[in-house]
């Protein structure tokens, strides 16, 4: 067996050197078709890609025929617009992130406490009312209490 494989390199070797061009072309030739099928292989990964961002559920069975048959635009909204039109998908309400809603709650509670504060008490204005000194202690009491707090 040894003679037979031999003797099939001694032809390759043989003709390669009557034409180096021909020899040459059959490389190329093999190296196009690698690139050409690593090239499917990456169209294949990346539409795959896309229909995993869209949110559709790639093992459920009317998913894999859906992306069979998709003809559309390859991208995120365009495919996520057609699932939900073969009701492959639910439509999302847009989800507010975290910083948003900590930002409304923080707004809402300052409104709220806002509401229910008391009014600011104009402390010269009590102490020009004043009748007596004894109101006035009271008044500069009221004063050094809600200032310690």
């Amino acid at each position: 067996m040894s003679n037979v494989e031999d003797q099939f390199e001694d032809e390759a070797n043989e003709q390669a050197n009557k034409n180096p061009v021909r020899a040459r072309m059959r490389e190329m030739e093999t190296e196009i078709k690698a690139l050409r099928e690593k090239a499917a292989e990456a169209v294949t990964l990346q539409r795959e890609l896309a229909f995993s961002k869209a949110g559709i559920p790639m093992e459920a069975p009317m998913a894999k025929y859906f992306v069979k048959a998709y003809d559309g635009e390859i991208t995120t909204e365009a495919i996520r617009k057609a699932a939900e039109e073969a009701n492959l998908i639910q439509t999302q309400a847009p989800v507010a992130s975290t910083q948003e809603q900590q930002a409304w709650a923080r707004m809402q509670k300052s409104s709220a406490a806002g509401d229910t504060s008391e009014p600011l008490i104009d402390w010269n204005v009590r102490l020009a009312q004043a009748k007596n000194s004894d109101e006035v202690m009271q008044i500069l009491a009221q004063v050094r209490t809600e200032t310690q707090t």
